[in-house]
């Protein structure tokens, strides 16, 4: 929860299955400037629910790059694979509401059922990620044999009773968007909250883990702009208070659009450092001072 002093808290939450690139060093670095322009505090959290991808390992070696590019933080990082009795928690709330259901269909089955539709023709929507969405409470378990559990949005906006959801935005979005942005958070269709075998989703989790550690300030990737929308639904639904948000630019690839990635092993900070490249050179070649 928030400190007594009441300063801003900051968090950067990377997750440790793969080594850091420079993006993520771009993002650690800006949390680090805007915290302590703002007085505030900085957490880091490990975000390692993909218990199977998220070694200590690479958690060490994460940390390790971190303070090698002068990232400092304070306090035990938060692991989410120690918490996840706080999302089960979480989840019993939109269950007993009514709001959240168990799902019959896996990715392929998704995929499948998407593929036959699009065959006749029919074109499917799909989510800010290019998934496509979920068909609908039509396909909720009745016994034993749940894929995950979904968030019912229609239900769910309906329950709030309001016309819209905002959130402030002092960043930047993909369109320009910046000051109050309205959610849309059917773009996510019936969106995952948890898995047969991981009891929790990226949505789920990070809203909690932001109320429960008192974020006040959410700096990340303007990639994670549109996640925004369902982040500001849940947090209504679970009663929540509603943190800032900033969401910055990308590091790209030279020459290209996409964004760097930890599964190409883009620009890592460690092969860097094995490149003889210095931490100084590093914080330069992404804008900040050595």
């Amino acid at each position: 929860m928030r400190r007594a002093d009441d300063r801003p808290i900051f968090r950067f939450a990377p997750s440790p299955n793969g080594f850091l690139h420079l993006g993520h060093a771009y993002s650690a670095l800006i949390n680090q400037q805007l915290a302590r322009e703002a007085g505030g505090q900085m957490l880091l959290r490990i975000e390692d629910i993909d218990v199977a991808r998220c070694t200590p390992a690479l958690e060490a070696a994460m940390e390790e790059d971190l303070r090698w590019i002068g990232f400092e933080w304070e306090a035990e990082p938060r692991r989410q694979s120690e918490h996840f009795e706080d999302y089960r928690a979480a989840l019993d709330v939109l269950v007993e509401a009514g709001l959240a259901y168990r799902s019959t269909l896996s990715r392929g089955d998704i995929r499948a059922f998407v593929a036959e539709k699009e065959a006749t023709g029919t074109a499917w929507p799909r989510d800010p990620d290019g998934a496509p969405l979920f068909p609908g409470r039509a396909y909720e378990a009745v016994d034993g044999d749940a894929v995950a559990w979904r968030l019912d949005v229609a239900a769910a906006k309906a329950h709030l009773g309001i016309e819209t959801v905002a959130w402030e935005e002092l960043g930047q979005g993909p369109e320009g968007e910046s000051g109050l942005v309205e959610a849309d958070p059917a773009q996510w269709g019936d969106f995952v909250l948890a898995r047969r075998d991981v009891p929790t989703s990226y949505h789920l989790s990070v809203v909690v883990d932001d109320a429960l550690q008192g974020i006040s300030d959410v700096v990340r990737g303007r990639d994670l702009f549109a996640a925004t929308s369902a982040h500001a639904l849940l947090q209504d639904l679970l009663g929540y208070g509603r943190p800032r948000y900033f969401h910055h630019d990308l590091i790209l690839e030279p020459g290209e659009t996409r964004k760097l990635s930890k599964s190409r092993d883009d620009t890592s900070l460690r092969a860097l450092r094995q490149a003889g490249v210095t931490a100084g050179d590093v914080r330069r070649m992404i804008g900040f001072e050595a």
